[in-house]
């Protein structure tokens, strides 16, 4: 015993003086303020479940949109950058947890030598077996959970890796939606703009033939081919934004333009309408009943926000960081308290000299070190100070992320709320100005009324029907905007085995 209390003294001073230091840490997640209200406060679509997100799409009962956001998220780059943050994180996981235990280690060599002149030299070969780590010949026994810290901080961010996918599948999901319901507008639009064209082409024909003949003035004929002019340059303005929309989803879904237009081309116009020779519909109440965007069913959110927040995944990845963060300051804190290792080995000797050969096995257990920090300029102080500020920053992103989810929550719920309730009117408005057309345009050729009436007329049912249009866009995109920010469906996993066994260095 007299041999082994040189060392055995110190080791446990210094165990008992680390057991004395501070170990405060930061606040977990869960002793945080979150900025969360008690109910929402705009007007939802109605109380539900969450799990009512799952499948959603298909609620638009459009089989091409869903052809095109599985061939979106299969070519997409941020799939696959997020896919490759899951693999770069679950590797650290890997490699943190390997910190944490011993690693065989094989070692062999082998020496000819002359121990004195009047000997005869010898052939000493010898192998052994030992433990440590892949950069020490031994291995540390986290006594103070530093390697232990640093695991936790790998499996939260291994943990917000998995979530940030599915976020960034859901929001390629919902950039190829409103793209595609885009061009869907864009492609109704078209046909009522074409014909409006048609109409102002035909009134500018007879305005001429009339003022040719003296029955009308110039003027009338000037004013009906500027209204023709401008009809086909909106036409024609139109077209092309139709065009960029199918450019965009070529981009979007890596998708041959052909075949792609091919696959458009039936849902081009809507069902039920017939267009003819040049393109155009007939402007009827009918016909502007059944320009109709597909629209899914209502969308079930809880009316407790926190349980609807707890399932955005970017809000659980920044809980993660704000974990990792916290479980990096444990890590960075233990380098200030003593550090014990063990070593070890086992092996075989072989001597051969004058042809006769001698075995033994050899085993060693230890040393076992102790290295204290004493002195180092506040080296340790300053990493502890910047593992702080870390964490302190990610607090500060995690609860802007909470915040700014209740705000896309809210918004979203003002806007479906806002195009819900403007629909009836914007219908009412688009078949009232289309019978006041109609009638301006029997009395125009009956004699009975002006070419600028007409014209004025015909320019407001042009906007309330581009309007009752745009609407439905407006409704369809809070729609999508209010999938997205309840979290797409996502289903929070369980809290991760090491995210609350984050704590203090611990004194054995």
């Amino acid at each position: 015993m007299q041999a082994h209390r040189p060392f055995t003294l110190p080791l446990l001073a210094s165990v008992l003086l680390a057991g004395c230091a501070s170990t405060h840490l930061p606040p977990s997640v869960n002793e945080i303020a979150t900025p969360l209200p008690a109910q929402w406060q705009a007007t939802q679509p109605h109380n539900g479940q969450l799990q009512d997100l799952r499948n959603w799409w298909q609620q638009f009962q459009d089989p091409l949109l869903l052809e095109l956001i599985d061939a979106a998220q299969k070519v997409s780059p941020t799939l696959s950058a997020a896919r490759s943050q899951i693999e770069q994180a679950r590797s650290n996981r890997v490699a943190a947890g390997a910190a944490l235990l011993p690693q065989a280690n094989f070692s062999a060599s082998s020496a000819r030598a002359v121990a004195r002149s009047n000997t005869a030299p010898a052939t000493t070969s010898q192998a052994a077996l030992g433990f440590g780590n892949a950069q020490l010949p031994y291995w540390d026994l986290d006594l103070f959970s530093g390697n232990r810290a640093t695991r936790d901080a790998a499996q939260e961010r291994l943990a917000g890796s998995q979530a940030q996918w599915h976020d960034a599948r859901v929001a390629v999901a919902a950039e190829v939606a409103g793209e595609y319901l885009n061009w869907r507008t864009c492609s109704m639009l078209e046909l009522v703009l074409a014909q409006d064209s048609l109409s102002r082409n035909a009134t500018a024909r007879l305005t001429h033939i009339s003022s040719s003949a003296g029955f009308a003035p110039q003027s009338n004929a000037a004013l009906a081919q500027a209204g023709a002019a401008q009809a086909r340059s909106s036409l024609a303005s139109q077209h092309a934004q139709c065009e960029l929309s199918v450019k965009n989803l070529v981009a979007l879904t890596a998708i041959d333009e052909p075949a792609l237009r091919l696959r458009l081309a039936p849902v081009a116009l809507p069902s039920g309408l017939q267009a003819d020779a040049t393109g155009a519909l007939p402007l009827t109440s009918a016909t502007i009943a059944a320009l109709v965007l597909p629209q899914p069913q209502s969308l079930a959110i809880d009316s407790l926000p926190a349980q609807v927040i707890a399932q955005r995944p970017d809000v659980f990845r920044a809980e993660r960081e704000l974990m990792a963060a916290r479980a990096e300051v444990a890590a960075t804190y233990a380098t200030k308290l003593p550090q014990v290792t063990l070593g070890g080995s086992i092996g075989r000797i072989n001597v051969l000299s004058r042809g006769a050969t001698s075995n033994a096995d050899t085993w060693s257990v230890g040393p076992l070190s102790l290295n204290l920090p004493l002195w180092d300029w506040g080296q340790h102080n300053a990493a502890i100070a910047a593992a702080t500020a870390r964490y302190d920053d990610a607090a500060s992103s995690y609860l802007a992320r909470v915040r700014g989810a209740v705000k896309e929550v809210e918004q979203a719920l003002v806007n479906l709320q806002s195009a819900g309730a403007r629909n009836g009117d914007a219908f009412i408005a688009a078949t009232g100005y289309l019978s006041s057309v109609q009638a301006a345009e029997q009395r125009y050729h009956a004699g009975l009324g002006s070419l600028v009436e007409l014209e004025d007329t015909r320019r407001v049912a042009l906007q309330a029907e581009q309007a009752l249009l745009g609407l439905q866009l407006e409704r369809a995109n809070a729609w999508i905007a209010l999938y997205r920010a309840a979290g797409g469906g996502w289903q929070r996993p369980e809290a991760t085995a090491n995210s609350s066994a984050t704590a203090a260095p611990t004194t054995p």
